[in-house]
């Protein structure tokens, strides 16, 4: 009888290894920044924060901590990654130069916040346009997510602060473009904000909407072709005044808190009012109803005109505790929007949809959002904008260069199957070329991928 020696084959390890390249399926961000001309725009961006004989261009030291954090880092210094692989990151600044450039932004403040997000802009229109069919605005619309995360502290920061859940840290307002049921989803918007910050305060809502639209198309400022979709959140005054107020050009979809007005009104309602709750294959939800409340109920004093309060009520699951605002053994939710011409059970399935940010927060909890590595609050709001960087690159990649159940894979997925492949670094003719494993089961899809971009053109 042999003897045993465990579940798993013992290898010698030594070092010593040649040509061989770790996180090789980072060519792949790599070549979408390329493609893109992201790094064009970011270093024209960011030229006037370059020095007289600097050796490394801020806008590259930016894009590399930026693909640091996309492979799956979470602070400044793991951009040590790439300095280990010149071969297909190129040259790569020391951490120090890196620390000093993001002292230098944050001391420049909304002056440099402001290059970095124009530049952003300019390059997402430009990608919705080589994305085509695939675009996030292919159908003429575009729906944006507003939500606040929770980044937790575990040492003194600037603005640092206890939060609503009774632990310590910030409170960021982000804002997300929701790609649909065949795709992700890319920010467009962070506000930084102390842990403290209120979930109803109406003027960050306010200044993160525009932050947010400032990131779209010009085109989509127009005939109601953006929608702008909140949690009870934003259900205030102040910030559906503001939205109302743009109503032309914009539409919402913002969750309201159910008051005792509300509840009045949904208790008037009659039962040949309700209509079954839709689902998205376009069956009929079993144990959920809606329903318009009355235009001249009491709820909707005070509130813009032309606001409809849109009523949900369904079975609560096993277990589920009610309030006393639910009526009837049934929960109620509500929510207010200004689109019309669409049936009631229509609206507030694409109002339900919103829960698609929970899957774009999760992906940034997972992409540098789990912690703000930097001390001062200037320097985080550089950091928040890195990771918005990493995002967009992590879903510009698929929408450009995946196709089938590939483009749906959130960003652990991706380094786990794509990015952290490794490969064989091999020089010919003057010509670099990366060699994947034959056995690794998603080399095609790397491979595919990169033959997409490659058949992209050129930026001019």
């Amino acid at each position: 009888m042999k003897k045993r020696i465990g579940s798993y084959p013992r290898v010698r390890v030594e070092g010593g290894g040649r040509a061989v390249v770790g996180q090789a399926g980072g060519v792949l961000l790599v070549e979408t920044v390329r493609k893109t001309g992201l790094d064009q725009a970011i270093s024209a961006a960011l030229t006037p924060w370059r020095k007289q004989r600097a050796v490394h261009d801020p806008g590259k030291i930016l894009l590399d901590v930026a693909l640091a954090v996309a492979l799956g880092g979470d602070c400044l210094a793991d951009v040590g990654m790439l300095r280990a692989e010149p071969g297909v990151f190129g040259p790569v600044a020391s951490d120090p130069t890196v620390s000093r450039l993001v002292d230098t932004l944050a001391g420049a403040g909304p002056r440099a916040l402001g290059a970095v997000r124009a530049a952003r802009a300019q390059v997402r229109q430009h990608v919705w346009k080589l994305a085509g069919s695939s675009a996030p605005d292919a159908d003429g619309q575009v729906t944006v997510d507003l939500d606040g995360v929770l980044v937790l502290a575990h040492s003194e920061k600037q603005d640092a602060a206890a939060t609503w859940k009774k632990t310590f840290g910030h409170h960021p307002l982000m804002g997300f473009v929701d790609h649909g049921r065949g795709g992700s989803g890319e920010p467009v918007a962070g506000l930084l904000r102390p842990g403290n910050a209120g979930s109803n305060t109406a003027a960050d809502h306010i200044t993160t909407a525009q932050l947010a639209l400032a990131q779209l198309p010009k085109h989509h400022r127009r005939g109601r072709r953006t929608l702008i979709r909140t949690d009870s959140g934003g259900g205030t005054h102040e910030f559906v005044a503001w939205l109302s107020a743009r109503g032309r050009w914009l539409s919402y979809s913002v969750g309201m808190t159910i008051t005792d007005a509300i509840h009045q009104a949904v208790l008037k309602v009659p039962a040949s009012a309700w209509t079954p709750a839709a689902e998205p294959d376009g069956e009929v939800r079993d144990g959920a109803w809606v329903a318009e409340l009355d235009a001249g109920s009491d709820c909707l004093k005070g509130w813009p005109k032309g606001m409809r309060l849109i009523a949900r009520k369904e079975r609560p699951h096993p277990g589920a505790q009610l309030r006393f605002t639910d009526a009837d053994g049934l929960r109620l939710t509500c929510f207010a929007t200004n689109t019309t011409g669409q049936k009631t059970a229509r609206l507030e399935l694409r109002h339900r949809q919103r829960a698609r940010a929970e899957d774009r927060i999760r992906a940034a909890r997972a992409t540098g959002l789990r912690n703000l590595p930097l001390h001062d609050s200037a320097q985080n709001q550089i950091w928040l904008e890195i990771v918005q960087i990493a995002l967009d690159l992590l879903a510009w990649m698929p929408m450009l260069a995946l196709a089938g159940t590939a483009r749906l894979w959130e960003p652990r997925r991706l380094r786990l199957r794509l990015l952290s492949a490794a490969a064989q670094l091999v020089t010919t003719a003057r010509r670099r070329h990366l060699r994947f494993a034959r056995h690794w089961p998603w080399t095609d899809v790397i491979t595919e991928a990169i033959q997409r971009l490659a058949a992209l053109p050129n930026p001019g």
